[in-house]
């Protein structure tokens, strides 16, 4: 009945991953650097940084530079956000500050006031002969250029 042998294992989604906590009660003030993933649901001012992903629950009442690979927000965020993967904004967050990331998504009834920032934008960019980009504000005169250059 006790013994070892009739002892079952059960994993949690803790024993391989690093999980971080702020709750609903709590309040944080400064710079904090995490690994793996993080919720907040309490209130934080300062900086945010973590390699992994942000959850930022609805509770949340943040005042701070965020970055992360992923952020997933709920709450309110007064702040920069920057993500290196994606950024999604959910209902009821509210939002007041630019965002960058490579990709970018918020649910109707969210408020963001802010600017969004999504990586290179293709109109504005075209690859050069080198293969780099370059800044191009007239795209006719960039594409006769390398007709002519091709002619040659």
């Amino acid at each position: 009945m006790w013994g070892e042998k009739d002892k079952t294992t059960r994993a949690t989604i803790f024993e391989d991953d690093q999980y971080t906590f702020i709750g609903k009660d709590a309040f944080f003030k400064g710079k904090a650097n995490f690994k793996g993933t993080v919720r907040v649901d309490g209130q934080f001012e300062g900086e945010i940084t973590t390699a992994d992903t942000l959850i930022i629950g609805e509770h949340a009442v943040i005042q701070a530079t965020i970055q992360g690979h992923t952020i997933i927000c709920g709450g309110k965020v007064e702040g920069s956000m920057t993500a290196s993967h994606k950024i999604q904004l959910l209902k009821p967050a509210v939002v007041v500050g630019d965002v960058h990331a490579p990709s970018f998504s918020l649910e109707e009834g969210v408020l963001f006031h802010g600017m969004s920032d999504m990586g290179v934008n293709s109109l504005d960019t075209v690859p050069s002969e080198s293969g780099d980009l370059e800044n191009v504000h007239d795209l006719s005169a960039h594409r006769d250029h390398r007709l002519q250059s091709q002619e040659a």
